[in-house]
């Protein structure tokens, strides 16, 4: 699977990043418009993001076959030709975070460790590291370019869970200046993955600046790969989960529009009682969506 993605990215005439671009999301962007582009979930078994805590975890090791991606200038991590997760060099990774009171408990500690896990390994891809968004605490610079496992802890110590699940208006402050800075510099402005992290049903329209978001990309000519959205669920919330069905299936029947590309990708939790959310399984379901969305470029363009 990864052994191909160098020569999908590189079909687009220019390389797909230049420079790391930093963001400052707006605090108080309200969405307002309605739909998106239909995802598929990935297959169970290999992407399957829960584990059980008593197997032991993944090790990090490279995988036999898979190829780097086209490196980024600015940022120099380090990464060797068989690197699993080198397609990380390429893009800038955002978490959003539900700290909506229903989280607090186990869910928050669970969400907590997977960030500790993944930290290091995007840090070792991308020297610029993480940002960390939540749904109801203020944006902070201390959660922007994190690269230790440490900080986060340090965060998910400070940020307490408590207020609803304003999904979508958090999702616009992260997209609607993004989209801005890529309409003005579409060569220097790095892709971005959203991973977003909730238990529960959110509290308002989600729809929208995902559709927005996905009708700007077209507008631009954007690549495929420019802006993806993976939604986690952790929790057992049945409304939740059928939300999250919504997003995956019916996102271009909302918009009213099949052609419009695919961004999201959801992850409803499947997993088995004692099961975990984890760092590698969610990077493994990324991976997954970023290969899908330059296998269906690709499939566009051997058929105009």
């Amino acid at each position: 699977m990864f052994s191909s993605i160098k020569h999908k990215l590189s079909r687009k005439g220019t390389n797909p990043i230049s420079r790391s671009a930093s963001m400052k999301p707006e605090a108080n962007s309200h969405p307002q418009v309605n739909a998106s582009p239909t995802t598929r979930r990935p297959a169970p078994g290999a992407n399957n993001p829960f584990q059980s805590p008593g197997d032991a975890p993944p090790a990090y090791s490279p995988a036999p076959n898979a190829a780097p991606i086209p490196q980024v200038t600015v940022s120099q991590p380090s990464q060797t030709a068989d690197d699993h997760y080198a397609f990380l060099t390429s893009f800038d990774t955002i978490f959003l975070i539900d700290d909506s009171g229903s989280m607090a408990g186990g869910l928050w500690r669970e969400t907590g460790q997977a960030l500790e896990a993944i930290t290091p390994i995007c840090t070792e891809h991308d020297a610029d590291g993480i940002d960390i968004y939540f749904l109801n605490h203020g944006d902070s610079p201390f959660h922007h370019n994190v690269t230790t496992s440490g900080t986060v802890r340090e965060i998910f110590q400070v940020v307490r869970p408590g207020g609803g699940t304003p999904t979508g208006q958090r999702l616009n402050a992260i997209l609607r200046p993004y989209l801005q800075k890529y309409a003005k510099a579409p060569e220097t402005t790095k892709p971005i993955n959203i991973i977003c992290i909730t238990d529960g049903e959110p509290s308002d329209d989600v729809e929208s600046p995902l559709i927005q978001a996905a009708k700007k990309l077209d507008k631009l000519d954007a690549p495929a790969w420019q802006i993806g959205v993976q939604f986690f669920q952790v929790g057992r919330d049945e409304k939740a989960k059928a939300h999250l069905k919504q997003l995956d299936d019916e996102l271009a029947e909302i918009a009213g529009d099949d052609d419009l590309r695919d961004i999201v990708d959801t992850v409803p939790f499947t997993g088995e009682e004692g099961t975990q959310l984890t760092g590698d399984g969610i990077l493994k379901v990324v991976l997954g969506a970023v290969n899908r969305r330059l296998d269906r470029k690709k499939s566009k363009d051997l058929h105009r």
